[in-house]
């Protein structure tokens, strides 16, 4: 008996890796090569392509499309329809599969639905793409971007909760009550659950 749970009509390639608790939902594909992580959740109609790597518990929604060369870590949300791209000059009639370029998504960070993820950028731990946006360059860790192309609003915990910086540089999560330090255009979280990091 897998140790993953998939649907029936999934297709999935012998040679892929499936972590124990992972469930695949209807008409998706796991293809060659591909390594997923623990009690994920990929959802309807997705494609997952070779040498794709997500982390433990990474969400996928319906109808997304992940290629070659994208690599997700722990705890990744990937919203309905959001799709990355691996050529930054495709054409049909010439073959570049040796020039896939690498996109990296951080722990924690969510892709909104809609979204397209332009290859060769990192999006940073925590940041949270917003619904429709092009994303054309890096996205800071915690940054809230949106809008095509993609620049950033703002700031958001860990929670997904939007933060407002004080005058001394400091900001707290509504949900978990865990502050941040804005410094230098970088945040950084300074307290878990009400306790200083350095206590």
């Amino acid at each position: 008996m897998a140790a993953y749970q998939a649907h029936e009509t999934a297709v999935i390639d012998k040679d892929s890796i499936i972590g124990e608790g992972t469930r695949i939902w209807h008409f998706s594909h796991i293809m060659n090569g591909c390594k997923i992580g623990r009690n994920c959740n990929i959802g309807q109609n997705v494609v997952v392509s070779p040498d794709v790597v997500l982390g433990d518990n990474v969400k996928v929604q319906n109808n997304v499309s992940i290629y070659t060369g994208v690599v997700c870590e722990d705890d990744v949300f990937l919203g309905p329809s959001c799709v990355f791209t691996n050529i930054s000059n495709p054409r049909s009639a010439v073959a570049r599969k040796h020039l896939y370029e690498k996109t990296h998504v951080k722990k924690g960070a969510s892709i909104g639905a809609n979204a397209t993820i332009l290859c060769g950028h990192t999006i940073g731990e925590y940041a949270l793409i917003g619904a429709g946006a092009v994303v054309t360059k890096d996205i800071a860790p915690y940054a809230l971007a949106a809008g095509n192309p993609a620049r950033q609003i703002g700031w958001v915990s860990e929670y997904g909760h939007r933060l407002t910086f004080n005058n001394e540089g400091t900001a707290t999560c509504p949900e978990s009550n865990e502050s941040y330090k804005l410094s230098e255009g970088k945040v950084e979280k300074i307290t878990t659950n009400g306790y200083r990091r350095d206590q």
